[in-house]
């Protein structure tokens, strides 16, 4: 028999180590109930939430890459939702995703833009998806680059995004154009709006392959 060596050792613990690596899954399904659906999509398997909260008609939660914070961060997705939002007249998902660039625009009109990816229905609820992003933003603990895939989705009765941010160096304009920002789209998919059903409880499987 011959001898196991420290190299020997060494290389299986790497084996399977790629082994273990390969078979960990890249995303989990995320189901969560949001005022009146169920809000799915993938989540990328290296983010943590970090924060979550509902205040009044509004809820947020963020996650971002293990390791970083809610203040120091170079990614994050963030879920909102908006209650009783389809209710009011003159809304769509194109305008709700204006008025979130316009917020963006504000904090940097000098570096902003924005490249629109268009409408899509996702499950049969109507979406808009587009790219958005300052070059140079002071907010954070120092200036730097913020560009986000933003998408708005119309519920039955509440309105949601899915947004899927990044930072980095400050530049002369955001790569809103970068074609990763296709890929994350495809990444974060199947995106789905379900009902609550009475009693269901997680995972709620009612909603696990809706797409």
């Amino acid at each position: 028999m011959r001898p196991t060596t420290t190299a020997t050792v060494l290389t299986a613990s790497l084996l399977l180590a790629a082994a273990a690596q390969a078979q960990a899954p890249q995303a989990f399904r995320v189901i969560s109930p949001i005022f009146s659906q169920l809000v799915s999509f993938a989540m990328p398997s290296q983010f943590n939430v970090v924060f979550e909260n509902t205040k009044g008609g509004h809820y947020i939660r963020e996650a971002v890459l293990k390791g970083e914070t809610p203040e120091r961060w170079t990614q994050m997705i963030t879920v909102t939702g908006e209650k009783g939002m389809t209710l009011t007249p003159g809304h769509s998902p194109e305008a709700f995703a204006a008025t979130i660039a316009g917020g963006f625009k504000s904090a940097c009109p000098d570096s902003f833009a924005v490249q629109p990816l268009g409408a899509m229905t996702f499950g049969g609820f109507e979406a808009f998806a587009a790219v958005i992003g300052c070059g140079r933003i002071d907010s954070g603990p120092t200036r730097h680059s913020e560009t986000a895939l933003l998408i708005t989705l119309k519920g039955t009765r509440d309105y949601y995004t899915i947004q899927w941010a990044e930072r980095g160096p400050e530049t002369d304009e955001p790569p809103v154009r970068d074609e990763r920002w296709q890929t994350r789209l495809s990444d974060l998919g199947p995106i789905a709006l379900c009902p609550i059903v009475a009693g269901e409880a997680p995972p709620y499987p009612s909603c696990v392959n809706k797409s």
